[in-house]
């Protein structure tokens, strides 16, 4: 059961649930954690009002695609996040 989030983005920002790591690769070879890649891909939890004449574009549910180095890490109740600004998104899914 999924539970709501208590964080609110404001301005700009987007907080996104990044997709899990790659386990194999597409001839089935296992990954090891040390070799993972950060995913570029995520869901959208929450996205704040937008600026006073850009609203945000994006909704919460949309699947996006960001910069490798985009965002924030957070952590809430143990649950790693990234808040980033809605330019550092790059395409919506």
């Amino acid at each position: 059961m999924a539970k709501k989030l208590n964080i609110t983005p404001l301005h700009d920002r987007v907080i996104v649930k990044p997709a899990a790591a790659e386990e194999k690769t597409a001839g089935g070879i296992i990954i090891p954690d040390t070799a993972k890649e950060k995913p570029q891909r995520g869901t959208v939890l929450a996205a704040g009002p937008g600026k006073k004449d850009e609203p945000v574009t994006v909704k919460a549910g949309d699947t996006v695609l960001y910069g490798k180095y985009s965002g924030t890490e957070i952590s809430i109740e143990g649950v790693d996040y990234l808040i980033m600004r809605e330019s550092d998104i790059l395409a919506i899914v």
